[in-house]
Parts: C-alpha cells; sequence; structure tokens
C-alpha cells in the first residue's frame, strides 16, 4: 500500500515540478529516489539510481540516439538550408490570405511528416503564420493551435511512416515498423486533421462574427527576452530550445538563413526522400535480403525489431547527404548548422532517456504490481483498450507522448504483446493504437511543448490554451477510440 501511494505521489509531484519548469534531468532521479524511500526501502534507492535508473536509461539510449540525432540534424539542415521557408511561402502563395488556418495546418505537416523537428517548425512557421493571420485578421490567439494541429497530431501520430520519434519506439517491443497498419493510420490522421480544422475555422468565424480581428500584439518584442530555458526545461519532444553556448534557438532562428532562391520542387526532394526510401527499405529491400550470417556474427541481435529503426536511420542519412550536397557551395556556414543540429537533439534525448529510468525503477516497486494488474485488467478480452489507457495516461503525467509511450512500453511491452497474440491482434494494430494515443494528453498544460510554442508566439495560455487543447487531446482521443473500434472489429489493415 505504502509502494503505490509513493508512485503516486512523486507521479504528481513529477507532474508540478515539471510545470513550475524544473529539468526532466534532474527531477526523474530525484522523484525515482524519493518513490524508493516513501516505499520504505532506504538502503535500496542508490543502487535503484546506480543500476536500475541508470541500466534504463543507457538501454534506451542504445536503441534510439541514432534517431533523435538524425531527426534534429536533418531538421536543423532544412531550416537553414532555406527548404522550410520555401516550402512554406510556396503553400501559403498557393492557398493565400484567405485560407490562413490552412496553409499553417498544410505547411507544418508537410514539414513534420518529411522529418523535420516539431519546434524547428514551430520557430520557422510562426513569423509567417503571424503574417497570414494579421492579412486575414484572425486572432493570433488561434496560431499555436493551427500549428498545433499540423505538427502534435496527425504526422506524429497517425500517418503511416512518419520519421517521428513516437513512431519508432514500439518498433523494437512489437517487431514492427512505421508504416504499422496504414489504412487505419491515415484514418485515424484524418480525423483528426478534418476535425481539427474545422474546429479551428468555426473559432475564427465566431471571433469574426463577433468583432474580433487579429488583435492588439507587441510583434517587435525582442525574442531573446523570453526566458525560454525556464519556460520549456521540461521540453520532452523532439528539440531543445538552446543550443550548447545557451543561446536561444528563437535568436538562432532569426539569424541569417542561405538567401539563395530554393525552389519548392527542390525542397520537397530531402523530405520525399525520407519517406520514400523508408518504403523501399522496408517493404522491398530488407524483406529480399538474407540476414542469416548477420545474425551468426550478433547472435543477440533481434533483426525483426531493428529493421524497422534501421529503415529510419538509413533514410535520415541519406536524406541529410542528398540536401548537403544539394546546397553546396549556398551554405552560409554548414560546419555551424551541423553542430547546432547535433547539439539540438542532447537535451530530448537525455529528457526522455531519464522519464525510462524512472519508469524502470517505478516498476521495481513492490506496488507497481497492483498498478500494472489494474491496468492490465481494464479490458482483459481486448487490450487495445488498456493499452490506449495507459499510453495517454503516463503521456498526460509526464507531458510528452515519447517519455509516456517509453515508460509504458518498457515497463508493460512485453505483457500487451503476449496479451495481444493470444487475443489474435495484430502486433500492427497495437502499435499503431499505442502510438495515437500517447500523442492524446500528451498536450497538458505542463507540457513543455505547449509552453515553448506559447513563448514562441508570445501568447499565454489563457490566451490559447483550450484550442490547443481541442486540437491535440480531445479530437486526438476521437480518432483514438474510431481506430480500435474499427480495429476491433475488421482487424489491422
Amino acid at each position: 500500500m505504502f509502494s503505490t501511494l509513493a508512485i503516486v505521489i512523486t507521479l504528481l509531484l513529477l507532474m508540478f515540478f515539471a510545470y513550475r519548469g524544473y529539468s526532466v534531468l534532474i527531477l526523474a532521479p530525484i522523484m525515482a529516489a524519493l518513490a524508493v524511500l516513501f516505499s520504505g526501502d532506504f538502503l535500496s534507492s542508490i543502487p535503484a539510481y546506480t543500476d536500475v535508473f541508470m541500466g534504463a536509461l543507457s538501454g534506451f539510449l542504445l536503441k534510439f540516439f541514432p534517431i533523435f540525432l538524425l531527426g534534429a540534424l536533418f531538421g536543423r539542415l532544412m531550416a537553414d538550408s532555406g527548404a522550410a521557408t520555401a516550402i512554406a511561402n510556396s503553400v501559403v502563395n498557393k492557398l493565400g490570405a484567405n485560407k490562413a488556418i490552412l496553409a499553417v495546418i498544410l505547411v507544418c505537416a508537410i514539414l513534420t511528416y518529411g522529418g523535420v523537428s516539431l519546434f524547428v517548425v514551430a520557430f520557422a512557421i510562426y513569423p509567417i503564420a503571424k503574417d497570414l493571420f494579421k492579412a486575414a485578421d484572425i486572432p493570433k490567439r488561434l496560431i499555436p493551435a493551427a500549428i498545433a494541429l499540423g505538427s502534435f497530431t496527425f504526422t506524429m501520430t497517425a500517418l503511416p511512416g512518419t520519421p517521428a520519434i513516437q513512431n519508432a519506439i514500439p518498433i523494437p517491443y512489437y517487431n514492427t515498423n512505421v508504416f504499422a497498419a496504414p489504412i487505419l493510420g491515415i484514418i485515424g490522421g484524418t480525423i483528426m486533421f478534418m476535425l481539427g480544422w474545422l474546429w479551428l475555422q468555426s473559432r475564427a468565424r465566431k471571433a469574426s462574427a463577433m468583432g474580433e480581428g487579429y488583435g492588439e500584439h507587441n510583434e517587435d518584442a525582442d525574442l531573446d527576452s523570453i526566458d525560454i530555458e525556464k519556460k520549456s526545461a521540461n521540453d520532452m519532444h523532439n528539440s531543445d530550445v538552446k543550443n550548447h553556448n545557451g543561446q536561444s534557438n528563437l535568436a538562432a532562428t532569426a539569424e541569417a538563413r542561405d538567401t539563395h532562391h530554393t525552389s519548392f520542387l527542390v525542397a520537397m526532394i530531402p523530405l520525399t526522400l525520407v519517406i520514400i526510401l523508408n518504403a523501399l527499405l522496408t517493404y522491398a529491400i530488407f524483406p529480399s535480403m538474407d540476414f542469416n550470417d548477420l545474425q551468426t556474427q550478433f547472435p543477440d541481435l533481434n533483426i525483426a525489431g531493428s529493421l524497422g529503426l534501421w529503415s529510419i536511420i538509413i533514410s535520415l542519412v541519406v536524406a541529410s547527404i542528398v540536401l548537403i550536397v544539394m546546397r553546396i557551395g549556398h551554405w552560409n556556414d554548414l560546419q555551424k548548422t551541423i553542430n547546432r543540429g547535433t547539439y539540438d537533439s542532447m537535451l530530448p534525448i537525455f529528457n526522455t532517456a531519464s522519464e525510462v529510468g524512472y519508469g524502470a525503477v517505478i516498476a521495481s516497486l513492490a506496488g507497481f504490481i497492483i498498478i500494472r494488474d489494474s491496468i492490465l485488467n481494464l479490458s482483459p478480452e481486448n487490450p487495445l483498450i488498456s493499452e490506449a489507457v495507459a499510453m495517454t495516461t503516463l503521456a498526460g503525467i509526464t507531458g510528452s507522448s515519447s517519455g509516456g509511450l517509453s515508460i509504458a512500453l518498457s515497463t508493460l511491452g512485453e505483457d500487451y504483446l503476449q496479451m495481444a497474440l493470444k487475443a489474435g491482434i495484430d502486433p500492427e494494430l497495437m502499435h499503431r493504437v499505442a502510438v495515437m494515443a500517447a500523442g492524446g494528453l500528451d498536450t497538458l498544460p505542463h507540457s513543455g511543448a505547449v509552453i515553448t510554442l506559447l513563448a514562441i508566439c508570445g501568447l499565454s495560455h489563457r490566451q490559447s490554451y483550450l484550442n490547443i487543447a481541442m486540437v491535440t487531446m480531445a479530437i486526438p482521443l476521437v480518432a483514438v477510440v474510431v481506430v480500435i473500434t474499427l480495429g476491433t472489429l475488421f482487424g489491422s489493415f
């Protein structure tokens, strides 16, 4: 009983202090140690950190560090090459200011589905969104929700093939790939996109009917004065908001970009490469290869659980090289771009790994057995329901979809796989539901992603959070229910 209470208390403390801006790098081990101490096992607190916590942390780094690193690097290359801006400008010019909300959603969706970091997209698109919304006289308070809908929802969790880290985390647990349950993913993604877009359009129409326009805002405020580090030290998603010199990435975004013109088609080549090469490796190249010699050379290697990760790694490497070569002679400072992209990956990967370490310590406590059994028995005949509840709850507590996924799968992944196989449920369906569910409550007010996005836009929770919550939590959870229902009735497809 004390052990279970200790877990609940430390989870609440983790949420509280994360909202207050404390870094999860220090929060996670402290909360893990407190959970052990509150359980009455004083002698185990130190080995729980050195062995259990650090063992789980290093295991997560071993699996996923290359994807975090390459994803951040690719995003920085897209931003600094001018390719991201070229894509944004082309979409905006095509749709026009009268389709401002749709234009912002589509630009963010194209970039994130192609592998650009969520926060690189937010930094790059906000200035364009600001001008668009002002020209269309749409309230500025809707900009964060439009960016979040295009970046934090269907392209992150639902669309098949997305290279987002959330879509990669279930691979080694379920032996799947990023294209798991593709049609169901498309259905879920379409629901998120359409309902989210319609919601924002309805809010814009209501504001217009009430005579509310863009509003008066200090657009010339020095973005460097925003204390991003304090506000988003709990950034648990895909980008660090400060580089290694402590310089705000808000300022870094304002630095000189590649001033040479990049056409839309050229800018789309690297993004398209990520998806197409990933698909070729997953469905054509790897299935035709014989891995027997490799298995002999590395007997402990789980090839089935690694192929999906290898596909993403190779795709991002090739796309990054192609982008660099395409812009040879036109980079303002290629070395600086590569270094910044590398450093951008550090905090997110260690934040998420620390959460995994915390989860491993919690899983080692006696009280966790009660919690685990309660979750697993929510719907014994349909593990999809239990899985969705576990993923979205832990994502909500940590304020991070990747953090919630990692904790849930590292502690319950094997149980869910066995339950799925016993119930005749395709692991691909388990993969898709897990990822989509983790993208539900991950944007509660203490989420680092939400705090950073609002800081970029110069807005408050009071001004914008309701619409963010609607498009990133309420509607995605509706999509999860639909996918679970269809998957239960018709299986994975």
